[in-house]
C-alpha cells in the first residue's frame, strides 16, 4: 500500500488546523432523572451534550491518549475527553447478560456512537473501591472495550490534607485495586479527589509503585494541547458538564460555545499524526513536539 500523503502548510491552512489549540476534558459524576447538584446530569441532558459533540465534529479520546499525544484524528476533527469520577452505577452497570444497562452513561455513549460512526465510544472512568456497585465483571468489560480505567484513590482521599506517606499509600492502593481486578492492566492517569494536589505535586504523577502520564484537576476550563508549551501533565484542567445554574460560566455549554467561536483556539486536527500543524501566529510547540511542528 502507498504511504499516506503528508500534510502541507497549504492544506493545513485550508483546514484551519491548530494542533496547539485547546481540548475540552469534560467531567461527569452521576446520571439521574432528578439532579440534586451541579455534579449530576439527566440522561436527556447527557445525550444532548454527546449529540452536540458529534454534530460539531468532536472525536472522543481517552486521557491516556491525550497525555501520550495519540491524537490520530480525521482532518478537521477536534478531540474531546469524556471523564467520569467515583465509579457510580449510573455511569456503568452491567445487565445479568453482561451488557451495559439501559440509561447508564456508557450505554448512552454507545448508542450515540452507533448513530454517529465517527464518534468513538471511548471514555476515561476514574474509580475508587468497589466501583459500579461492586460488580467484579465491570472493570474487565471496560478494559476489553477500550475504555480507560483510571485511579481516583481507594477511598477518595484528599491528597492535599494527607501526609506524604498517606498520599502515596492512597494512590498505590487505588492503583492496586485496578490491577487486581484486571490482570495485566496498567493504569495510566490519576484524577485527583476534590481536585486537591498533594503538598508535593509531583507525588501525584509518580512514586514508589506507580507512574502516570497525567493528573486531572476538577476544573474549570479547556486543557492545553499536549504539544503546547502550556501543557502541564501534573495539572490538567477539566470542565464540569453543566448548562445552567450556579457557576454555569465554568460549565461545558459555556466552554463549548467559546471553543466553537472564531477566537476559541480549539484543537483542530490536520489529519496527519506525524505532524503538528498550527498557525504561525502562535507560540512554537513544546520541545517534545518541535521536530514535527508545521507552521503555516
Amino acid at each position: 500500500a502507498a504511504a499516506p500523503a503528508r500534510v502541507t502548510a497549504e492544506t493545513a491552512r485550508g483546514l484551519g488546523a491548530d494542533e496547539l489549540g485547546r481540548v475540552p476534558v469534560l467531567m461527569y459524576h452521576r446520571i439521574t432523572d432528578r439532579p440534586k447538584s451541579v455534579y449530576e446530569r439527566t440522561p436527556a441532558d447527557f445525550t444532548a451534550e454527546l449529540e452536540r459533540l458529534a454534530a460539531e465534529n468532536y472525536v472522543p479520546v481517552t486521557t491516556a491518549d491525550l497525555v501520550a499525544r495519540r491524537l490520530d484524528l480525521p482532518a478537521g476533527a477536534h478531540p474531546v475527553v469524556l471523564t467520569f469520577d467515583d465509579g457510580d452505577p449510573s455511569v456503568f452497570t452491567l445487565t445479568p447478560q453482561g451488557q451495559p444497562a439501559p440509561g447508564t452513561a456508557v450505554r448512552i455513549l454507545l448508542d450515540v456512537a452507533a448513530a454517529h460512526p465517527a464518534f468513538r465510544p471511548v471514555a476515561s472512568l476514574y474509580v475508587n473501591e468497589s466501583p459500579f456497585g461492586g460488580d467484579e465483571r465491570a472493570l474487565r468489560w471496560l478494559a476489553e472495550h477500550h475504555f480507560e480505567i483510571g485511579n481516583h484513590t481507594r477511598r477518595h482521599t484528599n491528597l492535599r490534607s494527607a501526609t506524604e506517606s498517606a498520599a502515596t499509600a492512597a494512590i498505590v492502593e487505588g492503583d492496586g485495586l485496578i490491577r487486581q481486578a484486571v490482570p495485566g492492566y496498567q493504569p495510566a492517569t490519576l484524577a485527583l479527589p476534590y481536585g486537591a494536589q498533594p503538598r508535593h505535586r509531583e507525588l501525584a504523577l509518580r512514586g514508589a509503585g506507580y507512574s502516570y502520564g497525567g493528573v486531572l484537576l476538577v476544573g474549570a476550563g479547556p486543557a492545553p494541547s499536549p504539544c503546547s508549551q502550556d501543557f502541564d501533565p501534573v495539572a490538567i484542567p477539566r470542565i464540569r458538564s453543566q448548562s445552567t445554574g450556579t457557576d454555569a460560566n465554568y460549565g461545558s455549554t459555556h466552554w463549548l460555545d467559546v471553543l466553537a467561536s472564531p477566537t476559541g483556539r480549539r484543537y483542530t486536527s490536520d489529519g496527519d499524526p506525524a505532524t503538528v500543524a498550527y498557525p504561525r501566529s502562535e507560540s512554537a510547540p513544546a520541545p517534545a513536539c518541535a521536530s514535527v511542528g508545521l507552521a503555516y
